[in-house]
């Protein structure tokens, strides 16, 4: 892929979205990584910095290290920049809810993902903007993401990239090296990563989903590309039990009854 033009592109739909929509600014989820720094960055180039507010909501287990890499990120593109720390948030769904004590920790994971994407809706809210997404494409063919929580935005700017071509295109624009070199998390839990939830390394992922995607059989693809075809189909099991995260919410169709 040519990243300059699939840069100049992504700009462009930002700028267009928005245009048609007559809305003149953005909220980005700035969590540290290389995803929504990335789109920061994008967010940026097509709005203004004047336009664009980053947002890092971390809880009391956050590195210290996200929150310095989310600091930089605002600070080197000059925009509007608010910490909103999410632990007193998280206690009261605790201290009102029965049995959350009992839960694990994808459940809490996925209640701290949606109190986030909370947040950012009720700045987008009161400053007249919308949510920008960062997810990729990895992530939403997937379903590696929170229903309602960072997958609750307005627009998916990256959301055609693999997670390899996000690497690519934060390598061309000069992100910060911290970030490049992290491992992908999306800091759900203490010491969580991606490709452990996962079991496959984005590398992995991204050689074998878009031949499989774009038709080639899955034995010769594992030949090809030397990924095991136990990966595959964990990957592909994956992706077909998470369809419903990619599509709206099933309607019971009563248009027959309206025949009469």
């Amino acid at each position: 892929m040519d990243m300059e033009k699939a840069k100049d592109i992504i700009v462009d739909f930002i700028s267009i979205k928005l245009g048609e929509a007559g809305i003149p600014g953005a909220v980005v989820g700035i969590s540290g990584g290389i995803d929504s720094a990335l789109v920061a960055y994008l967010t940026v180039e097509a709005l203004g910095a004047e336009n664009v507010m980053g947002i890092h909501m971390p809880e009391d287990a956050t590195p210290e290290s996200e929150i310095n890499d989310a600091k930089e990120v605002a600070k080197s593109l000059g925009i509007d920049f608010k910490i909103v720390n999410i632990s007193d948030i998280l206690g009261t769904y605790k201290d009102t809810m029965p049995d959350i004590e009992e839960t694990t920790a994808p459940v809490d994971g996925n209640l701290k993902a949606r109190i986030r994407m909370s947040v950012l809706y009720y700045y987008a809210n009161m400053l007249g903007r919308v949510v920008m997404g960062t997810g990729n494409k990895t992530e939403i063919l997937l379903g590696y993401f929170t229903k309602y929580g960072d997958g609750g935005v307005d627009l998916e700017p990256i959301g055609d990239l693999y997670k390899t071509e996000v690497r690519e295109m934060s390598q061309m624009l000069g992100l910060p090296e911290s970030i490049l070199n992290k491992a992908p998390s999306a800091g759900l839990w203490e010491g969580q990563t991606d490709e452990a939830d996962l079991g496959v390394t984005y590398e992995n992922i991204d050689k074998v989903l878009e031949p499989i995607l774009a038709g080639e059989g899955h034995e010769r693809v594992s030949a090809r590309t030397g990924v095991p075809m136990e990966d595959i189909t964990s990957l592909l099991r994956r992706l077909r039990a998470n369809m419903h995260k990619r599509t709206t919410p099933p309607i019971a169709d009563l248009d027959e009854l309206r025949e009469d």
